[in-house]
């Protein structure tokens, strides 16, 4: 699970001292995850929040059985509406950027390891792992009129890695719509920020440390202080499997290879102007080498940090925030 926690001091917020009292919360469960708002505005927008993430649900989600992703995969239907039309674009982008390390074709080999909707508990053999390479294969897709055209009727997308962010996006573009300059939104550690903070000053975003048996926010590798971007970041550390021999998989499927990342990388955070592209951006740091990452994030036009592990067992770190 995506790892990136904000500070946001809310007891402050009640103090008569503070700049602006004029801030309301949201807060919530969606998508298997949580959600955090804060927001400047004289109207209560809570139902506008939901509806929107609904909205993101009911076109992109893979858990969902109403969800137009789901009728796609399920071979029902070859229409597809603009949320998927505009994820698809990003995802088009991040793939050539990143050499196809960037798949939303994977979903196959997502459920084949166990990560996915199967809920699969064996691990795969060679053979299974070929065969669902076969049916990774978006450099061979695309969209025409409103229609997805895809090289095999079996080839399914997993938007799991770029649809937290797109939904960050189109929250924030509401509260803009509804007149709201000044707001944070968080949507399981996916944020974008917009303006100042209830204090006045840039919103302050922590990276967490990349440690798997402590609880979120507990350390932090950087603190990061933004006004109008978006953050991303993604790890291995808290979402994997473990074999019978103690070997640690990752959730992170390198799309090239049909298997669980193995880099040094432990988190890949990525600053810059949408949320849909860091998510994207930040699960291709995670497949790539180290320096092949940092390289595609200046080709992007975005900032990352990347946590490595080092042999004396403490952290690296790469950054061009």
């Amino acid at each position: 699970m995506k790892q990136l926690f904000v500070m946001i001091l809310l007891a402050a917020m009640a103090l008569a001292g503070c700049r602006r009292a004029d801030y309301r919360t949201a807060s919530g469960a969606v998508w298997g995850t949580t959600y955090h708002i804060t927001y400047r505005s004289a109207v209560d927008l809570s139902d506008s929040v939901l509806a929107e993430m609904r909205r993101v649900e009911l076109s992109l989600s893979a858990f969902d059985s109403g969800s137009l992703l789901t009728a796609v995969n399920a071979g029902r239907t070859d229409s597809v509406d603009v949320r998927f039309e505009q994820v698809f674009g990003v995802a088009k982008r991040v793939y050539a950027l990143s050499q196809g390390a960037f798949d939303p074709t994977v979903g196959p080999l997502v459920d084949l390891w166990g990560f996915g909707r199967t809920g699969a508990t064996a691990l795969p053999d060679s053979e299974a792992v070929a065969a669902a390479v076969e049916r990774v294969c978006f450099d061979r897709c695309g969209i025409t009129a409103h229609r997805l055209q895809r090289p095999r009727p079996d080839v399914q997308f997993d938007f799991s890695a770029i649809a937290k962010g797109y939904g960050v996006d189109c929250v924030g573009a509401m509260l803009r719509r509804n007149g709201v300059s000044d707001f944070m939104v968080e949507i399981g550690g996916e944020v974008v920020v917009s303006g100042c903070n209830p204090h006045g000053t840039a919103w302050r975003i922590m990276v967490d440390a990349p440690q798997r048996n402590t609880a979120p926010g507990d350390s932090a590798v950087s603190v990061l202080q933004l006004c109008n971007e978006a953050v991303a970041t993604s790890g291995n550390y808290r979402n994997y499997r473990t074999d019978s021999v103690g070997r640690v998989y990752g959730h992170t499927i390198d799309p090239r290879t049909g298997r669980p990342v193995r880099t040094s990388t432990l988190s890949a955070t990525v600053v810059c102007a949408t949320c849909v592209e860091a998510d994207a951006l930040a699960t291709a740091c995670m497949v790539m080498h180290p320096d092949s990452a940092m390289a595609m994030l200046q080709r992007a036009g975005a900032r990352g940090l990347l946590v490595l592990a080092a042999d004396s067992g403490a952290y690296e770190i790469k950054s061009s925030l």
